[in-house]
């Protein structure tokens, strides 16, 4: 597989496994030195990284991440990417959703086991926040929730 595809998998698998709370597997895409800024808010290594995500993006929030137009630049065994965010949080507890874009700005690098984020971060282009008491109609169903008819 070439770099461009390896390094788009890995972002891909990074968004996956962030939406599906699937935290060994996300913890996975990193290195632990791996820093972070996410517009202001900052990690020094991929152990502070996971356990934010971790403790709150977890069970009851649902989000989508999704990136697109990536431009990516490999140089050996490095690689950098800037990558168009659209995601999505829904806390149906708290009746609120929050919809946004934004670039990341991602620096790689190659190990033993694959490609791996060295940092990642974002800078918002905006964000738009929802009280879904607001939205008449609105329903929100969550993994393993099923419509009946």
């Amino acid at each position: 597989m070439d770099d461009i595809t390896a390094i788009s998998q890995l972002k891909y698998r990074y968004l996956r496994t962030l939406d599906t709370k699937q935290w060994d597997e996300f913890a996975d895409c990193f290195i632990p030195e791996t820093t972070g800024d996410y517009n202001g808010l900052i990690f020094d290594n991929r152990d502070a990284l996971v356990s934010y995500m971790k403790e709150n993006l977890g069970e009851g929030m649902l989000t989508m991440h999704q990136v697109h137009h990536p431009e990516i630049a490999v140089e050996g065994d490095t690689a950098t990417a800037r990558w168009y965010l659209q995601d999505k949080v829904i806390v149906p507890a708290f009746q609120f959703m929050l919809e946004g874009a934004a670039f990341y700005s991602d620096r790689y690098v190659r190990t033993p086991e694959g490609w791996r984020v060295a940092h990642t971060g974002y800078r918002r282009t905006f964000e738009v926040t929802y009280n879904l008491a607001d939205l008449p109609g609105t329903k929100v169903k969550g993994p393993g929730e099923h419509t009946h008819v």
